[in-house]
């Protein structure tokens, strides 16, 4: 039962309500972000000094969204109690929402180049990649963001019926070993299409990769909105590979169908997944690959020849389990399209593996992207990229805090290593913080602290 004899005050100076952004910004100053954005984003020219000190009220954001901020207002959570004295530079809500309208495209270009650069400091600075000198993976993928209000700029109904939304597209990095962290990200208004700027798109987020350290095989996994010369082209100018889900139509019918029956290769999943077609969960299929030309369409120049890997389901027939016989078996084709330098069976189950950037997706929509907070197409242009920033930092600081923090989701991470409330001490100048006792993620907490607050060297 709770105590009923409660009272209230906010009158408390010396606590801090997340006393993880301790080690959090002391490692994007260590990896030199502050830095990066005085050098990077110059907003020259605004009337309202809106681009003085960029660096601090870009900071002041990464800060309130490690703290799960998902507006501009949620920034003042940074200045109640002795937070306010753990870090200089703290900015207004106001300050911040006058900061991000005066972004431009030019500006918002700027802050992408911050984005790359601050994901290749980290991880080579921190375990947050494991394995990416060998093998990678990209995944790129488009999702929407509803918005509320005729007077934001570039929001739209698309997809959806009678919802406005706008269409970020983002592309992961991610390994065998680790959970992905975002490459490269775009706002985009809500009618476009899904593939709109794929082309460029992929090429940028490859060369993010290979910023990032991914010297090795980096395989670019899409779905069938993103089957088209300008994303394979874009892949192979970059040196990458390419695995994306073809749509059926009556060239790859033709292809499938010349398959020979002695071909397929039974398959037996040990983890059932869900059928995209039906909803069913699958655990037995068979698979088989054939050369394929596609785009045929377009200039010889622009022809693309690679492997079509193609799984089977049998259809199931309701009718048979109630007595009624199978005259022959029928089946359901997922074809991909891709020139994987690995065999046929891995090639597939890598492919499947695509959906690991949803894990991502659904982090920001948990967080700072389940709202969009500015009537401003570039200041919300803008707010997306700096979640891309907070968003591969703390991945980086689960990955310091080790064991199950190094693949938690970003919810998980601020629930065990940031909203981590103390009392602030001064004692002979040094600054102590009191957490509570039995603090259940204890020793991940002080790894990640010793991590970010090494002794001096001598």
């Amino acid at each position: 039962m709770s105590a009923r004899a409660v009272s209230l005050a906010f009158d408390e100076r010396n606590l801090v309500a997340d006393a993880g952004l301790v080690p959090l910004i002391r490692l994007a100053e260590r990896i030199g972000l502050p830095g990066l954005v005085a050098d990077r984003l110059r907003i020259d020219g605004a009337g309202n000094s809106a681009g003085a000190n960029a660096a601090a009220k870009a900071m002041t954001l990464v800060a309130a969204m490690c703290a799960g901020a998902d507006s501009i207002d949620d920034a003042d959570r940074l200045r109640v109690g002795a937070t306010a004295r753990l870090f200089g530079g703290v900015r207004a809500p106001s300050t911040l929402g006058t900061f991000l309208r005066s972004f431009t495209h030019g500006h918002n270009r700027q802050l992408h180049a911050v984005h790359r650069e601050f994901l290749a400091r980290l991880a080579a600075s921190t375990p947050l990649l494991p394995g990416v000198g060998e093998v990678a993976f990209v995944d790129v993928d488009p999702t929407h963001r509803r918005v509320f209000g005729r007077a934001k700029q570039g929001a739209e109904v698309g997809r959806f019926k009678g919802v406005r939304t706008l269409h970020p597209i983002l592309a992961t990095l991610s390994t065998p070993l680790a959970r992905p962290v975002i490459a490269a990200v775009r706002l985009r208004r809500g009618k476009a299409s899904d593939a709109r700027g794929a082309g460029p798109f992929t090429a940028e987020a490859v060369a993010a990769a290979r910023q990032a350290g991914a010297s090795g095989t980096v395989v670019v996994r899409a779905d069938s909105q993103f089957y088209n010369a300008d994303v394979t082209l874009a892949c192979r100018r970059a040196n990458a590979r390419f695995s994306v889900t073809v749509r059926m139509n009556p060239h790859v019918a033709a292809a499938i169908s010349a398959i020979p029956e002695t071909a397929w290769t039974a398959i037996r999943y040990p983890d059932a997944f869900v059928d995209p077609g039906t909803g069913e969960l699958v655990s037995d299929a068979e698979v088989a690959e054939t050369e394929y030309t596609a785009f045929t369409g377009r200039r010889k120049a622009e022809h693309v020849t690679a492997r079509l890997i193609v799984r089977r389901v049998r259809r199931l027939n309701a009718e048979t389990a109630a007595g009624q016989g199978e005259l022959f078996t029928t089946w359901r084709y997922h074809p991909i399209f891709t020139d994987s330098p690995f065999e046929t069976l891995q090639a597939e189950l890598q492919h499947r593996q695509h959906a690991i950037v949803e894990q991502a997706i659904a982090d920001g929509k948990g967080s700072a992207l389940a709202h969009l907070p500015s009537g401003s197409f570039q200041a919300n242009s803008a707010w997306l990229t700096l979640w891309a920033i907070t968003h591969n930092l703390l991945r980086a600081a689960g990955a310091l805090a080790g064991g199950f923090h190094t693949k938690a989701t970003t919810a998980t991470i601020r629930t065990h290593l940031v909203h981590v409330p103390a009392r602030l001490a001064r004692t002979a100048r040094r600054l102590t913080l009191h957490l509570p006792t039995r603090w259940p993620w204890q020793h991940a907490f002080t790894g990640l602290f010793d991590s970010t607050h090494p002794p001096p060297a001598r």
